[in-house]
């Protein structure tokens, strides 16, 4: 076994980071070596990823990397869902990729449903319905008449691009291509008739690569401007949830119904908040698609059936909008505020539209409390723990819904992720479910990323190895609920259902 130095660009809504892993077959160790800013661009034909920016500041950390280790094995590319760009057949990018929070998307639901049932979108694909998925971002620019769609010549994810851009190859990852709403559920590949029936081209589409693959090398041009040769380019999860769920520090388990998990389940915790189980088969029953859960595609042939809740996006942005007023506070500062705060006062469905894309995001809060007759929360840690005790009742209902659909008890819940660091979140959420909480690792994205990575260059076997490198590499917390507080907690989530039933 060789020593292995490899790269996780791992790409979030608010910054990219490059991760450097060194592996040595039992221990992984990782390094943050860059980071940047990643922040949409408001244009006048809407809100897009400046997606050359991205691309500039990938090669920045694969330099970094590369003079300070002399050299790297692989790297691999992680991203948020959905969001793509359009070759023509020249391989030039059509425009700036459209961000999944621009508005052209607002009330396309009802027209894509006027068009297709929706029990049908769902029964070719099993995911979730969120309107800024790929197949509504389509059938927006298609009912816009949007040129570019008709002289593109394929379409690429974020990741799909970026590795366009290192080796000069137009693939679609699985991970990623399964968040865009396109894929036949059943058979793997992209549901053509689902697609025609919406008037989306199909040309457009190409091959679909399982994660733990090598595409190939970078570019000539590219290796010489960074010191960095001979660097192979692996497909991770390129979904950014697909390379978390890797990390997730479980032992596995079988069941009689072929589920490849035991009786946990996991939160993926940052600026969304994906909550679920793995599963070797989709689920496509009739509490599914009344519990509006998604099966979407996993690292080594499994699925990931959980449900997108809006996250950690809520406190992001309370944070942005008082650095606007000239207080810029760090996250354990806000975390502090919210824990002296009265308990369990309001609460808010942090998947209520109106927090999407909110010009003010504590305003949106305090609105929503009063329009649902609450008590409106007026200072800064009234309203943040409004917001993270209602992720932490969300997180009940959502595990109360699991265990509805797959017919097991959870004791568990593994939170990782960046959010796994919100120790407040972490507590709330073992006194809100009654179950024990796991928290770490907080690196889980770039760890799953590595360590795949180590996957594609057959260092490691299986996902089972994988674990168990992380259990031996990483240190984890446990949070038990706290019997003093689960009287206040049941009448706290009795309040929250009423206040979901009445929408």
């Amino acid at each position: 076994m060789k020593h292995l130095n490899l790269l996780a660009f791992d790409l979030g809504a608010e910054s990219g980071r490059a991760i450097l892993g060194k592996f040595d077959g039992e221990h992984l160790t990782i390094h943050e070596i860059h980071r940047f800013p990643n922040e949409p661009v408001e244009l006048p034909s809407g809100l897009h990823w400046d997606i050359l920016h991205i691309f500039r500041e990938l090669k920045h950390g694969l330099a970094f990397a590369a003079q300070r280790e002399g050299h790297v094995d692989s790297i691999g590319i992680d991203t948020w869902g959905v969001d793509f760009g359009l070759l023509d057949d020249r391989g030039e990018l059509l425009g700036a990729p459209y961000h999944y929070r621009d508005s052209r998307t607002s009330g396309i639901l009802q027209k894509a449903f006027s068009i297709v049932p929706k029990e049908e979108i769902f029964a070719y694909t099993g995911i979730q319905f969120m309107q800024f998925n790929t197949l509504f971002q389509l059938l927006a620019m298609r009912l816009q008449n949007k040129r570019m769609l008709d002289t593109a010549h394929r379409l690429l994810f974020i990741p799909d691009i970026l590795n366009f851009f290192f080796t000069g190859l137009t693939v679609n990852e699985y991970t990623i291509a399964s968040t865009s709403q396109m894929l036949d559920v059943k058979g793997g590949g992209w549901a053509g008739d689902l697609l025609a029936k919406m008037g989306i081209p199909t040309h457009i589409l190409g091959d679909i690569i399982p994660p733990g693959a090598k595409i190939g090398t970078i570019r000539d041009p590219i290796a010489q401007e960074t010191s960095a040769m001979g660097v192979s380019v692996a497909l991770p999860g390129c979904h950014d949830t697909a390379s978390a769920v890797v990390a997730v520090p479980a032992t596995p388990a079988k069941h009689e119904d072929g589920m490849a998990t035991g009786n946990y389940a996991y939160i993926s915790s940052g600026t969304w908040s994906l909550m679920g189980v793995e599963t070797k088969k989709p689920y496509l029953g009739e509490h599914v698609a009344q519990f509006n859960f998604t099966n979407e595609g996993g690292v080594g042939g499994t699925f990931r059936f959980l449900k997108n809740i809006m996250g950690l996006w809520l406190i992001q942005r309370c944070r942005k909008e008082w650095q606007k007023e000239g207080e810029a506070l760090s996250y354990d500062a806000l975390t502090h505020l919210a824990g002296q705060a009265k308990p369990l006062v309001s609460f808010v469905d942090p998947d209520d539209d109106s927090f999407l894309n909110p010009p003010s995001m504590p305003a949106a809060i305090q609105d929503f409390c009063k329009r649902t007759g609450q008590l409106v929360p007026e200072t800064r840690g009234a309203i943040l723990r409004c917001a993270l005790e209602s992720l932490a009742l969300r997180y009940r209902m959502t595990l109360e819904q699991l265990e509805i659909i797959t017919g097991r008890h959870i004791d568990t819940i593994y939170i990782v992720g960046g959010g796994s660091k919100n120790h407040l979140l972490n507590q709330y959420t073992a006194d809100a479910t009654g179950r024990i909480v796991i928290a770490g690792p907080a690196e889980a994205t770039a760890i799953g990323n590595l360590l795949v990575q180590a996957m594609a260059l057959g260092e490691v076997k299986d996902m089972t190895e994988i674990r168990q490198i992380i259990r031996a590499s990483f240190q984890l917390e446990e949070f038990e609920p706290r019997e003093e507080a689960r009287g206040a907690w049941e009448e706290a989530y009795a309040r929250f259902k009423i206040l979901i039933e009445r929408g």
